[in-house]
């Protein structure tokens, strides 16, 4: 049975997020600090799931011109502003660890089942694209590729979704927080 780094990731970070809420301490400045910075994510990974059809073509163009892992980036800045308005410190920290160890193994892993899937036209694309880190320049490919354009149908497919409804529920309780400074020593 193959390892899912999905189901993997969520329930780290689900084992993280429970004491990150219990000994966070947000406050109204924090929020509004750490707001941007999800948000940014969340149009980061709402546009890359919409233009995406996974394992299906390989996606070149929309953010993937820009760099490999769209999703991961979005993922980043995410988890950045959460734990921004938290205001736990050391808990960033725990974050960028996790993330960096988490979605290192899965861009690694994920580099390998698409060098499979897609043989030499990926390795063509991997060497012009940057995995987290946006090019400038979007990527144009040497040969004819079809690109996928952003479609809401495909944003709702991917369930992306959840991931805008995870971030409102993780702000409103934050917001809860600092509002009648409850939960958490």
């Amino acid at each position: 049975m193959a390892w899912d780094t999905g189901i993997c990731r969520r329930v780290i970070a689900w084992a993280l997020t429970l004491p990150f809420l219990w000994y966070c301490h947000p406050t109204a400045t924090l929020l509004l600090l750490g707001t941007p910075f999800s948000v940014l994510g969340l149009l980061v990974r709402g546009w890359a799931a919409g233009s995406i059809d996974k394992d299906q073509e390989l996606a070149t163009s929309g953010p993937y011109a820009y760099l490999r892992n769209p999703l991961y980036l979005g993922t980043l800045l995410i988890g950045i502003g959460v734990t921004v308005a938290g205001g736990a410190g050391e808990w960033i920290l725990l974050f960028l660890a996790y993330f960096i160890v988490v979605y290192g193994m899965t861009m690694s892993l994920e580099h390998s089942r698409l060098t499979e899937l897609f043989g030499q036209v990926y390795r063509e694309y991997a060497s012009s694209v940057p995995s987290l880190i946006p090019r400038v320049v979007p990527y144009r490919p040497s040969r004819d590729s079809v690109g996928c354009s952003f479609r809401f149908r495909r944003y709702y497919r991917n369930k992306e979704w959840e991931a805008a409804l995870g971030v409102l529920a993780m702000f409103s309780f934050l917001a809860m927080k600092a509002i009648f400074g409850w939960l958490g020593p």
